[in-house]
């Protein structure tokens, strides 16, 4: 039977820990996941545990079933080391940053770790460690690692850091407080290699990149009287510029700049011709809540979801509606 989740719960956290590690150490392969379409949470979190799974001279495996990942995550330890075919015989999985069983993108008959900090997270897994309290899954590993006595070496640490910034929004997001700042200097203090997570993550920026961004930012609409910024990403933008999925990110954050917008949304077209929506807040309403009706999730902030079927206007329209019902 699975294990509940946890929250800061010192007995829980004590419990959930005992078992991770010790099913860890028995294990002869251990996979790591990094989720579909992984961030630097979801790369930096698989990437620090390789470490400390190397360490017990194990045999180990980084895998991701994306197999075009955002260049800007190439600098993380160990990212080369990532495979996009689950492998056979592994006796322990463990996935990182992963709300949902199917975006792991790979179905582990071995036993299953979730190790997470999405509030909609399904439980999933023989064992779960999710704190909801957490601003990133990294720190969720970082207080496991703390708890249980793990040295974090400056490999680990600048993982581990990279998750942190990434999921903080480099420490904007009104979330950022007081633990995340704490775990970033302890994380100094081991080595991370602050500036290059802050070039590659914060600012690298791509000519592909800077050119959909042009696009998109003539294409933005306001609507809601100005409360709500909208951005559609089309295929042809994408062949136009040339530029990667993940360089929508910046400017629907951007979006929320603008002093009349409380919410930003984006809708991108996919090749196989679904519609992948982005839901960003400066606190106006629940993104997790409305993402949850397409079903998808995330957090409070900033969700996501998956629709198949449907036009870009009529999931528009369904989302602004929930949104004034969010709101009022």
């Amino acid at each position: 039977m699975a294990n509940p989740v946890f929250s800061l719960n010192p007995y829980n956290v004590t419990h959930i820990m005992n078992h991770i590690f010790e099913r860890i150490e028995e294990a002869g392969h251990v996979v790591l996941i990094a989720h579909r379409n992984p961030d630097a949470d979801s790369v930096g979190s698989a990437s620090a545990m390789y470490t400390h799974v190397l360490r017990l001279e194990k045999k180990v495996t980084f895998f991701c079933a994306t197999e075009s990942i955002d260049p800007r995550l190439a600098f993380l330890p160990w990212f080369e080391k990532i495979v996009h075919t689950f492998p056979e015989g592994a006796d322990l999985a463990i996935a990182f940053d992963c709300g949902s069983q199917s975006r792991l993108g790979a179905e582990p008959k071995c036993d299953l770790i979730n190790i997470d900090h999405h509030s909609g997270n399904e439980g999933y897994g023989t064992w779960q460690a999710v704190d909801v309290s957490a601003i990133s899954t990294s720190q969720v590993l970082y207080d496991l690692f703390r708890e249980r006595g793990v040295r974090v070496n400056p490999k680990m640490a600048t993982a581990l850091y990279a998750g942190l910034l990434d999921d903080s929004a480099a420490f904007t997001l009104g979330r950022t407080d007081r633990r995340a700042f704490e775990m970033a200097a302890d994380l100094a203090g081991a080595g991370a290699d602050i500036a290059s997570c802050s070039r590659h993550l914060v600012q690298r920026v791509s000519l592909a990149a800077t050119r959909l961004k042009g696009i998109l930012l003539q294409e933005l609409r306001l609507l809601q009287n100005g409360t709500v910024a909208y951005l559609r990403v089309t295929r042809e933008m994408f062949e136009a510029t040339g530029a990667h999925p993940v360089d929508c990110e910046v400017p629907l954050a951007e979006s929320l700049y603008l002093p009349t917008v409380e919410s930003a949304l984006l809708l991108r077209e996919k090749r196989d011709g679904s519609l992948k929506g982005s839901l960003r807040t400066k606190g106006a309403g629940n993104m997790a809540a409305i993402a949850a009706c397409f079903g998808g999730g995330g957090h409070a902030h900033a969700a996501g979801f998956e629709v198949s079927g449907e036009t870009p206007e009529t999931v528009l329209k369904r989302i602004l509606e929930l949104l004034e019902k969010e709101t009022l």
